[in-house]
């Protein structure tokens, strides 16, 4: 199977407007603004989405202008009611980590921050490359603190001092897979930030982690065929036989749905939801 064929199969579905989770809550007004990063595509795109579809203002960010375009582009055809701001910008640049939150506050009162941007290598460990590992904890690890530290003041600059960070994180972040050595240990690690987050945040800044097993991403798509390969199996093998086979739900989940998970998870429905993880892996780690 070509990696065109395994994105036909395995990537995401097309988004409607009835996918994308609607809540009442206060604070999900136009006045309030959520940071949403790897927007450009995949999960992030989906809740950039959701939360537009909730009367937020978006800060979309990647550094992908292509992708963000097209998340645009969406949220127009879609008609969501909230505005959709886009803001290119590098995760691995603290300059640009500090301007995305500036440009966030200029739109308004900045209350969620959704670290949603990832990479992936896979190599054992003997062979990883060390330029890889440092890039993805810079992304998916240094880059969420970084972003946090500078949301916090916004946060209590808030009228009521309230904020959320929302993480996302991973079956990966519970139990490991071989070859994907710096993409769990940094999963691992982003638990233990937003635990801290969750510490110092005195009960008036949450934050929170979502763990998801598999979902329709063209980052998990592309890399099917390589995978198969290497296992000496068939695409659909790899899907069946070692993705989805510790799981009790045996189908891979779509970004909207994981979406709408930071939709329910930020809002007031979840107040008690604080350092804790969302896992929603269809019974991977919890089962056996």
């Amino acid at each position: 199977m070509t990696v065109e064929e395994a994105m036909e199969t395995y990537g995401p579905s097309e988004l409607t407007r009835d996918d994308l989770l609607v809540l009442e809550d206060p604070q999900y007004t136009a006045e309030n603004v959520a940071i949403v990063t790897g927007a450009g595509s995949g999960i992030g795109q989906a809740t950039a989405l959701a939360f537009a579809a909730n009367d937020l203002t978006v800060v979309a960010t990647d550094r992908d202008e292509d992708g963000l375009a097209e998340t645009q582009t969406q949220a127009e055809e879609l008609s969501l009611p909230g505005e959709l701001v886009t803001v290119i910008g590098d995760l691995t640049d603290d300059t640009d980590l500090e301007r995305i939150v500036d440009e966030a506050a200029e739109q308004g009162n900045v209350r969620y921050l959704a670290n949603i941007a990832g990479i992936q290598t896979v190599a054992p460990i003997e062979s990883f490359p060390l330029e890889k590992y440092d890039l993805m904890h810079d992304v998916m690890q240094r880059a969420p603190m970084v972003l946090s530290k500078h949301c916090l003041p916004h946060f209590r600059d808030n009228e009521d001092g309230n904020g959320v960070v929302a993480n996302m994180c991973s079956v990966h972040g519970h139990i490991v897979t071989r070859d994907k050595v710096a993409y769990n240990t940094t999963k691992f690690g982003l638990r233990g930030l937003t635990q801290s987050i969750a510490a110092e945040g005195e009960g008036d800044v949450r934050a929170f982690t979502i763990s998801t097993a598999y979902v329709k991403t063209a980052l998990v798509a592309k890399q099917l065929p390589d995978t198969a390969d290497r296992r000496d199996m068939t695409v659909d093998e790899v899907v069946e036989n070692v993705m989805l086979e510790r799981t009790r739900v045996k189908e891979m989940m779509e970004p909207y749905e994981v979406a709408n998970l930071f939709v329910m998870g930020c809002s007031h429905h979840s107040k008690h939801l604080n350092g804790g993880d969302m896992t929603h892996e269809g019974g991977m780690s919890l089962t056996y």
